[in-house]
C-alpha cells in the first residue's frame, strides 16, 4: 500500500472475507438484505444488546441518532473538539448548535464532564461522550449530568466496536450508540456504521429514517409483502451494502484475537516508551484490557517542533499522525459560531503536542521495535 517500513495503520483482508463478498455478488442481493441483518443481530449480541440498525457509515450513524432526537434550529448539543469533525457537522446540519467542551487534561484525552456541565444550557438537546482512541469517557459523570438535566447521552463509539471497558460495553451505557467501521478501524468494511439504543421505539425509529422513513422494505416486498408503501416521515438513504456486512460478520467473529494483538502491542509500547524522556503517554491508568486501542497517541514535551519529529519517523519509515486538529478552530465552525483559539484551553494545549503512533493488528515485534528507536531518535533529535 506504500512505502512505508511501519503504516500507521494497516488492514487485514483475507480469505474469509473475500469468501464472503464472493458469496453475496453470487447471490444477486447487493444492498441491504438478510446479510446486512444477520450482521446487525450478531453486532447486538457482541455488545449485549437486543438488537442494532446497520447504517452507510458513522457519519450517519450520528446523523441518524439527532434525527431520532428531533433536533433542530435553536437546540445546543454538548460535544467535545477533540474528535473527527464528523459530530458537529450533523448537529450543524440539523440547524443545532455545536457547544464544544474541553477535555479532561493530558492524562486523559475524552471530554470532561464537569466542563460538559458548566456548558449546559435550557437550549442543550443532547450531550455526546466520544471515547477518544477506544478508552472510555468518564461515562458515570456524563449519564449523571444527562440525568440532572433530563438530556439524552449519545455514545460516540466509532473508536470502539463491541469493547468492554470499565464502565460496560461502549456504545450501551447511554441512550444512543454509534460506531464506524471505516476502513481505519479496528473492525473495517471500507465504509459503514452501526447504531443502537437503549429505547426500542427510538432505534426502530432510527431504522425507518436509515430508509426514507418508508412503512414497507424493500425486503418485505420481495418476500411477498404490500408492493405499495407509505413514508410517514422525512427520511435518508443511509442502508448499508451486502458487501460491507459480509466483511464486517468476518471481522467481527475476528474481533476477540485482533483485539488481544492491540493490547500486546499496547504493553510493548507502554513498557519500552516509558524511559524515554520528551514523550508522554495519555491513559496509563486505565487497565490495558479496558480499551479498543484503536489509536495508540503520545505527548511531545512542550516546545517540540513537532513537524520536525514527523520528518524524522518519516525518515526511518515510520508512518504517523495526528488526532485531531481541534473542530472549533477549523474554519467553518470559526465564521459561523464565532470560536477563537483561547476558548478550550486544555484542548488546544494537549493538541499542540498530540501525535500518534503506528497500530494495527498484523503490526510485528519487530515493527513495534523500529517504531520506538525511531521516535527515541526523534526526541533526542528535536529535544
Amino acid at each position: 500500500m506504500s512505502d512505508w517500513k511501519v503504516s500507521l495503520y494497516r488492514p487485514r483482508i483475507g480469505s474469509a472475507e473475500a469468501d464472503a463478498v464472493a458469496e453475496v455478488l453470487s447471490s444477486g442481493w447487493l444492498s441491504n438484505g438478510p446479510v446486512t441483518r444477520r450482521f446487525e443481530q450478531a453486532f447486538a449480541e457482541a455488545s449485549g444488546t437486543t438488537d442494532s440498525v446497520a447504517v452507510s457509515n458513522g457519519t450517519a450513524a450520528l446523523h441518524l441518532a439527532f434525527l431520532a432526537l428531533d433536533l433542530g434550529p435553536g437546540d445546543e448539543v454538548v460535544l467535545p473538539s477533540l474528535s473527527f469533525v464528523s459530530a458537529a457537522a450533523v448537529v450543524t446540519l440539523s440547524g443545532a448548535t455545536p457547544v464544544f467542551a474541553d477535555i479532561t487534561g493530558a492524562h486523559d484525552l475524552c471530554v470532561d464532564p464537569a466542563d460538559v456541565a458548566a456548558r449546559i444550557t435550557p437550549r442543550t438537546k443532547a450531550i455526546v461522550a466520544m471515547h477518544y482512541g477506544g478508552y472510555a469517557a468518564d461515562l458515570p459523570a456524563l449519564a449523571a449530568v444527562a440525568r440532572e438535566h433530563g438530556v439524552p447521552l449519545v455514545e460516540d463509539s466509532a473508536h470502539a466496536p463491541a469493547t468492554r471497558s470499565e464502565h460496560g460495553v461502549l456504545g450501551t451505557v447511554g441512550d444512543i450508540g454509534c460506531y464506524s467501521f471505516f476502513a481505519t478501524k479496528n473492525l473495517a468494511t471500507g465504509e459503514g456504521g452501526m447504531v443502537v439504543a437503549r429505547d426500542p421505539e427510538v432505534l426502530e425509529r432510527i431504522r425507518r429514517l436509515r430508509s426514507h422513513a418508508l412503512t414497507v422494505s424493500a425486503q418485505d416486498r420481495h418476500r411477498g409483502g404490500p408492493s405499495v408503501y407509505d413514508v410517514d416521515g422525512f427520511g435518508l438513504n443511509y442502508r448499508p451494502t451486502e458487501v460491507g456486512s459480509a466483511i464486517g460478520l468476518v471481522q467481527l467473529q475476528d474481533l476477540p484475537g485482533r483485539q488481544r494483538r492491540r493490547e500486546e502491542i499496547v504493553r510493548q509500547y507502554r513498557a519500552a516508551l516509558a524511559d524515554v524522556e520528551g514523550i508522554g503517554i495519555p491513559f496509563l491508568d486505565r487497565a490495558v484490557e479496558d480499551s479498543a486501542h484503536h489509536l495508540f497517541p503520545v505527548l511531545l514535551a512542550e516546545g517540540t517542533e513537532r513537524a520536525a519529529f514527523q520528518e524524522h519517523l518519516a525518515a526511518a519509515g515510520v508512518q504517523s499522525g495526528v488526532h485531531y486538529p481541534p473542530s472549533h478552530l477549523f474554519t467553518a465552525y470559526r465564521e459561523r459560531f464565532g470560536y477563537t483559539e483561547g476558548h478550550l484551553p486544555v484542548t488546544e494545549a494537549v493538541m499542540e503536542r498530540q501525535l500518534s503512533l503506528p497500530l494495527y493488528v498484523d503490526m510485528s515485534d519487530a515493527d513495534t521495535a523500529l517504531v520506538v528507536d525511531a521516535v527515541r531518535h526523534a526526541a533526542r533529535a528535536t529535544a
